[in-house]
């Protein structure tokens, strides 16, 4: 089975079905990042602050998949933020990876009382000039900040990547990233705590395809053009996460879901107000 790809406003493309590592310990990344790939997962996305880039790395090197069909992102830690020290990180992040280039950098969280944000972007920017990295990015801007960084600098970032599931669906944001070319990127796109996997609006249309909670989700995700990746360490699951992206919701269902957004739905910080 083949994972759609989703073209970047940079000319970049990358699979719209990805394979995430937050909170999966360095010890034992190496084993399930090979799982995900000999699945068929060709999108690996870790951060420096997950502390997993050498293990991510460590699969990707034993791999038989060839390196440039290994879609591969990492992010820009808070206290790693500022122009030279954003050069310093990159090139850390690199070396714990062990890649002679990236395919995406993000800054992780825009942070806006630290005031770093905009000389970060810049400094990302002169990695992709560079070409050691082929796409750059940001992960939980607040929409102000965001459009600020590409009026101050003409920059649009390729994608943006913010928590995004049917109880925080995110609608303002997304029609901003349609406005700017800028694709979205959902993280818990689960949700957590099981709670939306207990939705009686997903189970019920679970139920009607004979698939999972999880599979209807990411269905979901994928139908709204959202580039999505779910974690797990389990081979059956990273294996059922896979298998979603065959699942077709009609246009109803789709809407159904949708629908599920709650005003208090949010489930992480709020990236204007960060204390990290």
């Amino acid at each position: 089975m083949t994972i759609p790809v989703l073209r970047f406003n940079d000319g970049n493309e990358i699979p719209q079905l990805g394979y995430g590592v937050w909170r999966v310990p360095n010890d034992v990344v190496a084993e399930v990042v090979d799982v995900a790939l000999k699945t068929g997962f060709r999108h690996i996305d870790t951060a420096r602050i997950y502390d997993n880039e050498s293990g991510t790395g460590a699969a990707i090197a034993a791999s038989d998949v060839p390196r440039e069909e290994i879609f591969v992102t990492t992010k820009l830690w808070n206290d790693d933020q500022g122009y030279d020290s954003a050069f310093v990180a990159f090139d850390k992040s690199l070396e714990k990876l062990g890649l002679e280039y990236l395919d995406l950098y993000l800054i992780h969280w825009a942070k806006p009382q630290a005031g770093k944000y905009l000389e970060s972007w810049k400094a990302l920017i002169e990695l992709q000039r560079s070409g050691r990295v082929k796409s750059i990015g940001v992960s939980n801007f607040p929409a102000a900040e965001l459009e600020e960084i590409i009026a101050e600098t003409g920059v649009v970032p390729a994608i943006h990547q913010i928590e995004l599931h049917p109880y925080w669906n995110q609608a303002e944001l997304r029609q901003l990233h349609q406005k700017h070319g800028i694709l979205t990127q959902a993280w818990s796109p689960l949700g957590q705590g099981g709670e939306v996997l207990q939705d009686p609006v997903i189970v019920k249309i679970a139920a009607a395809h004979g698939a999972t909670p999880a599979q209807v989700i990411i269905a979901w995700h994928l139908a709204l053009g959202n580039v999505v990746i779910p974690k797990s360490v389990t081979p059956q699951r990273i294996a059922e996460n896979f298998a979603a992206a065959k699942l077709q919701l009609s246009a109803e269902e789709v809407a159904e879901i949708t629908a599920l957004s709650k005003a208090d739905g949010r489930i992480g910080p709020d990236p204007a107000d960060i204390d990290f």
